[in-house]
């Protein structure tokens, strides 16, 4: 795809692709659920063509990279996957220990909010999109909050049980599931009744694409969600429990980057209980003292950089040329 290279890189045990083009700083970019390196196709070209180097890795349980033990929840806290960065930039960079600018998307954005924190020596400035930072919590993790406001059926919450889910799901082919989940724009959360599928689209529904989600485009994400499976991507759901637990020492900590947040006023985390206030009261400041700019964009769901292309493009620019 317009001069993307694509290469392996031997990381923490595991075998990470890594979808890269341009020369020039390192900008590096965080995907989401259930996706891949591919959802940031657009930014790659346009950051490349900026005079960056993109680079955009299949994270641990995704894709084309390999070696995560995918029947494991446990391997992948949020301690495994700012590992595998901080090894993915030691092996990708000329300078050991030099800064890069990073950008995330939905669980990309956690992790990343996780590195900014752990290691704010490695990144010279953070572009967010959709998931704010959620500092810890000591009356519980968010599947026990999810869990009190929206009950038993919220994908969260059933994603918790190994095999649960993927059972569920299994009566699907993969291009209905990623057609189901990336096409989804209620801001209300989404469910799976138990033995039902999603409550949004029944199994019988047949998904009409947005405009910027072409055949193609699903056809990629699903061969590889064929290839993959669909257990490390929930994994990453499993383990919120054991990352809260392994997180208590970090109680009160910020995040020290200069910071930049974009979400999409249709965008379902921007309308779970009490996020909407976070991000534009006084909280999220005195959490990333450095946050120079929140941005709500009108009409744009969650798969915002796929959607809104070329506003994210523009503000992902603007924001790293300050550095």
């Amino acid at each position: 795809m317009e001069g993307i290279e694509h290469k392996s890189i031997s990381v923490n045990g595991l075998s990470i692709h890594i979808a890269e083009k341009g020369h020039g700083p390192l900008v590096l970019f965080l995907h989401g659920f259930p996706e891949l390196w591919y959802s940031w196709r657009h930014q790659i070209v346009y950051l490349a063509d900026q005079g960056y180097r993109a680079v955009a890795p299949d994270l641990r349980g995704y894709g084309d990279t390999t070696g995560a033990p995918v029947n494991d929840h446990t391997k992948f806290t949020v301690y495994h996957l700012v590992g595998d960065l901080i090894g993915l930039l030691d092996a990708i960079t000329s300078d050991q220990g030099e800064k890069v600018f990073v950008v995330g998307h939905d669980w990309g954005a956690y992790v990343a909010w996780h590195l900014c924190m752990f290691r704010p020596d490695r990144v010279k400035a953070l572009v967010n999109l959709s998931v704010p930072f959620m500092p810890w919590n000591p009356m519980g993790d968010m599947v026990q909050m999810l869990r009190a406001a929206y009950g038993e059926d919220h994908y969260v919450v059933r994603f918790q049980e190994p095999g649960d889910i993927e059972a569920e799901l299994a009566r699907m082919d993969a291009k209905t599931i990623v057609k189901k989940f990336m096409t989804f724009r209620e801001s209300g959360p989404i469910y799976f009744p138990k033995g039902k599928g999603f409550h949004h689209s029944p199994d019988d529904v047949i998904v009409s694409l947005p405009p910027w989600l072409s055949e193609d485009d699903v056809e990629y994400f699903a061969s590889k969600l064929e290839k993959a499976g669909i257990s490390g991507g929930v994994n990453y759901y499993r383990v919120l429990h054991l990352n809260w637990e392994l997180s208590a020492s970090w109680s009160g900590a910020k995040v020290t980057v200069p910071t930049k947040f974009i979400t999409g006023d249709e965008d379902l985390v921007y309308h779970m209980p009490g996020v909407k206030d976070y991000i534009e009261g006084d909280g999220f400041r005195k959490d990333v003292p450095f946050l120079e700019e929140v941005v709500v964009i009108k009409g744009a769901a969650h798969f915002i950089n796929q959607e809104k292309p070329d506003e994210i493009n523009k503000h992902i620019l603007e924001f790293i040329r300050k550095f």
